[in-house]
């Protein structure tokens, strides 16, 4: 079997037993970097993925790994910056896979600290503030500088890969840095969900709730995996409720607004929405390119402009994608110990820059959103004219035409046999909604992003 079948059958188990949200939170961008003398390396994409595999699972991949495979004795984890795999063409301008393992070592995180969960390289100084994040930016700013006065809870949002966790990790270390009396705790959501399941567990609930009332900023990553976990949300609200009396600093942030979030208590999200709201959006390509220089001079790296415009100019989404495109040149640039051209730029980033859009069938857009609004398909199927499903019904309308640009009919006779002029007025009225409501906007750039990343 071999390392990729190995990897993919682990995976395959794993999706049994954990949710949807933790498989994606935690597995993505992981595979099987070597496997030799009984020992497999695993590549994970930063340091809190490595972590958590670390803590959580990773006897449970070694118990898969071994049943598949007697001879396998030990799981390491490596955080892996750089893409490695490579096409034909892309094999000629690099040295063998080994040689770039033992290289990754020099991009592992600094170490984090165990107290605050806080990573020292995320600061304000290496923030690169551009049209779409400045709001953001001076928020975190403010903020930072007088903790629980302004902007009390600060509310982040924005699409994956865009800075927001640069941003919360950059606020908490600079508080560190000008109050070290201050206690700072850095949180991703998954883990303030597992802490509380293991508390109620264990029966000791009041010492994890106690724990966290002395916390002065608290700062919580991905807040909208609360989502529909109402044991999480009322100890939550209670915590909440608690700093946010003493005045204690609250931050947190989602992949949308508090009110696209599904299944989300009311009172939650009036809590949410009581602070400051900003996002960050999308860098234009000014900003892209000044983040590559930025991360370069980092790196104490000197690429071609001429390569940096090109990965801006075709990287657009994602900051993430940025420096993963970066750091495959980086590792070029140090095994070879020569600076790429633009033509071997361009094939070791062919991988990446050209994956082609992914297509999605029609029954699975259905699938997606009727996820999405916590509903049944079969829901969007029925007459029913209830407004929890009449919404998302018309959703589907909407994504159907706009994005699989199917037809009329053809997406009447998709849900349930409506009649086409039924599919135009729902068209019509999401269209119409979506120039007012910021929500219904915030739901749908949510749900395309869910179908991109599959």
């Amino acid at each position: 079997m071999t390392k990729e079948e190995l990897w993919q059958t682990v995976l395959a188990q794993i999706q049994f037993k954990i949710s949807k949200a933790n498989f994606a939170t935690w597995f993505k961008n992981t595979e099987i970097l070597a496997k030799k003398e009984g020992i497999i390396t695993v590549s994970v994409p930063n340091a809190f993925s490595k972590e958590w595999l670390e803590q959580k699972y990773s006897k449970f991949i070694l118990k898969t790994l071994h049943n598949l495979d007697r001879e396998i004795k030990e799981v390491r984890y490596t955080i892996d910056r750089a893409t490695l795999k490579t096409s034909p063409e892309e094999q000629k301008t690099t040295l063998p896979s080994s040689q770039i393992i033992s290289d990754q070592l020099e991009f592992e995180e600094f170490k984090i600290n165990k107290f605050t969960n806080l990573n020292p390289r995320y600061t304000f100084e290496n923030f690169v503030v551009g049209p779409f994040n400045e709001m953001a930016q001076a928020a975190a700013w403010a903020i930072s500088e007088t903790p629980g006065t302004v902007y009390n809870p600060l509310f982040l949002y924005g699409g994956v890969g865009l800075g927001k966790t640069h941003l919360l990790q950059a606020i908490g270390n600079k508080i560190i840095k000008d109050s070290s009396d201050k206690k700072v705790k850095y949180i991703p959501a998954e883990r303030f969900i597992a802490g509380i399941v293991n508390s109620i567990r264990n029966h000791n609930i009041e010492s994890f709730k106690l724990e966290h009332q002395k916390i002065d900023v608290l700062i919580i990553d991905d807040i909208q995996f609360l989502a529909g976990k109402e044991k999480t949300q009322e100890e939550f609200f209670h915590l909440f409720n608690s700093l946010y009396e003493k005045d204690k600093q609250i931050v947190l942030s989602s992949d949308c607004l508090p009110k696209a979030i599904p299944s989300l208590e009311e009172r939650l999200r009036s809590r949410f929405e009581g602070g400051m709201i900003a996002d960050i959006g999308l860098p234009d390509y000014e900003s892209r390119l000044a983040i590559l220089k930025t991360k370069t001079k980092q790196r104490g790296i000197d690429l071609p402009e001429k390569i940096l415009s090109f990965i801006a100019a075709n990287i657009k989404e994602n900051i993430r994608e940025l420096e993963g495109a970066l750091n495959r040149l980086i590792a070029y640039q140090r095994l070879n110990s020569k600076v790429p051209d633009l033509e071997v730029a361009k094939s070791l980033l062919k991988r990446i820059i050209q994956t082609p859009r992914k297509v999605i069938l029609p029954s699975q857009l259905i699938k997606l959103v009727a996820e999405f609004y916590d509903l049944k398909e079969k829901d969007l199927l029925t007459p029913s004219r209830k407004k929890e499903i009449v919404k998302p019904r018309q959703v589907v309308m909407y994504l159907l035409r706009e994005d699989l640009k199917n037809s009329y009919p053809e997406i009447g006779r998709k849900l349930g046999g409506k009649d086409h002029t039924t599919v135009i007025y729902g068209c019509e009225k999401v269209f119409e909604d979506l120039k007012k409501n910021e929500s219904l906007v915030e739901e749908i750039r949510l749900i395309r992003q869910r179908i991109r990343s599959g």
